[in-house]
């Protein structure tokens, strides 16, 4: 036993602690790198939390979303009628990311390229700017059941922080994966927060509140675990 526990060390000595980097450095950037070369077991850049429903529970557990603000028949019609958009839109799924997710495409990128990236040229101006400026959390909400895609717009995203306090994104935009089918839109919603800037920390579990294009009083939170991912 002492001995497979000093064999087992040095693993855990060179695992990176889970926790979202708001600043990439050499060790993380290093390890992103080496596992999208298959050097090593890929890092966790990213949180996704599941909203789909199935047989009457959110596919992330029973706890994924809470109601803010609104009745309790909130969480609970949606949970008894995915599918139903006669009462506004649905989230199905919720991913969040910081730099080293960026970072992994673009090692990924120049891999598929036949090209070897280097910690140095990662970390340098160029490669840099292409990624998410310092201290930024990226959330992408992935919605369904739109009645028009101008209703995108509708959406209200808050990260809920110290004290209660709402901190609004410092910018949002859409991926273009907008399309219509059977009359409702679907697509992906993305909102950029810095957290940190409102007392949050970089392995905190933070609430996201949304409020979807409906004119109700629902507003549900999804808690995100800045801790599971780099």
């Amino acid at each position: 036993m002492y001995k497979s526990i000093l064999l087992s060390l040095p693993l855990l000595l060179s695992a990176p602690a889970l926790a979202w980097v708001p600043q990439l450095e050499q060790t993380t950037a290093r390890n992103v790198i080496n596992g999208a070369y298959a050097r090593r077991d890929p890092v966790n850049t990213f949180l996704t939390v599941d909203l789909g429903v199935k047989e009457g529970q959110f596919a992330s557990g029973k706890d994924a979303v809470r109601v803010f603000d609104g009745e309790a028949a909130c969480v609970a019609d949606w949970l008894a009628a995915p599918l139903d958009f006669s009462k506004g839109s649905r989230p199905v799924a919720v991913t969040v990311s910081g730099q080293a997710d960026q970072l992994a495409y673009q090692a990924t990128e120049a891999r598929d390229r036949f090209r070897n990236l280097s910690v140095a040229d990662a970390l340098g101006a160029e490669l840099s700017r292409a990624r998410l400026p310092d201290g930024q959390l990226r959330v992408d909400v992935s919605v369904r059941g739109l009645p028009t895609e101008k209703a995108r717009a509708a959406y209200l995203a808050r990260l809920k922080g110290p004290e209660g306090k709402l901190i609004a994104p410092v910018r949002s935009s859409y991926v273009n994966d907008f399309k219509e089918d059977a009359g409702r839109w679907s697509g992906t919603l993305v909102y950029y927060f810095e957290p940190l800037k409102a007392g949050m920390g970089a392995s905190d579990k933070v609430d996201l509140l949304l409020r979807t294009e409906a004119d109700t009083n629902c507003a549900y939170s999804v808690i995100l675990d800045l801790g599971s991912f780099q």
